[in-house]
Parts: structure tokens; sequence; C-alpha cells
């Protein structure tokens, strides 16, 4: 188990690394765009889908990253005040409850939506836009795929610490 986590991990980290420097070409096309729509009248359908993409992107294959970090987002109403024992169970119940069924159901329909996309040869709507459209919508399979993988990371962590508690509380009372 502790082999799969650091694998898994180690997976989502230079993923969420590589991902990050999206939002650096993001913002640099974003005052692209902006300047060439105010000081030189123009604009480009193709620079408006670029922008959307990176930031779908970002987004999506991020969600991995932003799971391992613990930075997802949460009702901490109940979980902030629980003991880390309650609050890996409720990990457990909420990763095999919530994530694994979420994470199914968008794979099994986004596998085929990408793939109708990239056998259509689909493409932009708009004159002047972006090609390859299955590019963007196989991010959605790939960042499932992606947050999939740090959910079982995350499930094994939980249950070794389940684990390492019980085994030492065990430990302490046969030493008392």
């Amino acid at each position: 188990m502790k082999l799969a986590i650091k694998l898994i991990s180690s997976l989502n980290e230079r993923v969420g690394k590589a991902v990050s420097l999206l939002n650096v070409a993001l913002v640099l096309l974003i005052c692209v765009d902006v300047a060439a729509r105010y000081a030189a009248k123009r604009s480009s359908a193709a620079f408006y889908e670029l922008e959307w993409h990176l930031f779908s992107f970002i987004f999506l294959l991020g969600a991995g990253w932003t799971l391992r970090h613990d930075k997802h987002v949460r009702v901490d109403i109940l979980y902030a005040k629980a003991s880390p024992r309650l609050q890996a169970i409720l990990d457990i119940v909420g990763t095999l409850f919530l994530l694994f069924p979420f994470c199914a159901i968008l794979l099994s329909t986004s596998i085929p939506y990408a793939l109708v996309a990239f056998e259509t040869g689909e493409g932009s709507p708009d004159a002047g836009g972006l090609p390859h459209r299955w590019v963007v919508k196989s991010s959605i399979a790939i960042g499932t795929g992606l947050l999939l993988l740090q959910g079982i990371a995350t499930l094994f962590e939980k249950i070794l610490f389940l684990a390492t508690e019980a085994s030492g509380k065990e430990r302490a009372e046969h030493v008392a």
C-alpha cells in the first residue's frame, strides 16, 4: 500500500506542478487577448477557445493534486472539530461512497464523449476556432483518472493511519 501511495502521489505531484505552469500561460494569453481587443479592436475565436481550454486543463488535470494536498471543497462544520480518527473514517466513507461513484460515472460518460470527438474529427463550430476538440474532451477522462488514483491513495493512507493507530493503542494497553 505504501508503494502505491507513493507512486500515485508522485504522479499527481508532477502533473500538478506541470499544470500550474498553465496558469502563467493563461494569464499571458488573456493579457494579449485583452490588449488585441481594446488596442487593436481585433478579437479571435481561437484566443477565446484557447483560454477556456487552458482553464479546463488546469481545473481537470489539477483535481488529483488538489485532493493530494487536501485543498478540495469540504463541509468543515463537523470535520474540523473531529478527532484525527473520526476524520480518517469520514475520509474513507466519503471516498468510497461519494468520490469513487462520481469518478466511475464521469469516466463511463467522458471516455465515449472524447472518443466520438476524436473519431469524427470534431473541431470548433466557430470560424477561426481551434481544431481537435477531442484534446480538451479527453482531459475530462484523464483528470478523472488522476482524481480516482489519488482517491485510492487517500483511501490507503487513511486505512494505514487507522491500522497504525489501532496497533499503537493495543501496544500501549499491553504495556500498561
